[in-house]
């Protein structure tokens, strides 16, 4: 058994029960080991340190024991998935400075960012993954699991309000990418 860390963010706009009983309930209903936040009107953020023998098991039992107790919950986010630079150091114990020199000093190989504005973002998996090809860095077995099944997590999750024609016309087009 691995212990498997995760954040679930929902929204809980449609639930009129007060916060104490949705807290309650979520305890009742096993996620005793999540650190609860409810920091935003409308929304639950839960950190939830889970065993489990897969991280894809621990998160899906942590969105079941939520849907059980709060059954208007709707997921908003699944972390770490899309980080920067500054909360990828974090995660693996090193600066900044020392990140950003990897980004700069490997153009070539560097994962390819899911969005290129002032502050970069990435797919924590894609950089874990060049990490450890590339680098050979010696990387959490269990955080590489948590990061790739929330961003299957996430990308399942936006697919779901999308048009599934409009899917497909892209999944297409990108094949040729």
């Amino acid at each position: 058994m691995n212990v498997y860390e995760f954040t679930l963010r929902f929204s809980i706009q449609g639930c009129k029960r007060q916060v104490d009983d949705i807290v309650e309930s979520l305890g009742e209903a096993g996620c005793t080991d999540a650190l609860i936040g409810l920091g935003h009107p409308g929304r639950i953020a839960m950190m939830f340190a889970r065993e489990s023998d897969q991280a894809v098991s621990a998160i899906c039992s942590a969105m079941n024991d939520v849907k059980n107790a709060v059954p208007e919950a709707v997921l908003i986010e699944a972390s770490p998935d899309l980080v920067g630079l500054t909360d990828t150091a974090e995660l693996l114990g090193f600066s900044r400075q020392n990140m950003r020199k990897l980004m700069t000093g490997n153009p070539d190989t560097f994962p390819i960012p899911v969005y290129d504005g002032k502050r970069g973002l990435w797919h924590l998996e894609s950089l874990l993954a060049w990490l450890e090809q590339q680098k050979h860095y010696d990387i959490d077995h269990s955080l590489v699991e948590v990061a790739k099944a929330n961003r299957n997590l996430n990308q399942a999750t936006a697919s779901y309000c999308s048009d599934p024609e409009q899917v497909a016309t892209f999944s297409a087009l990108l094949a040729n990418y």
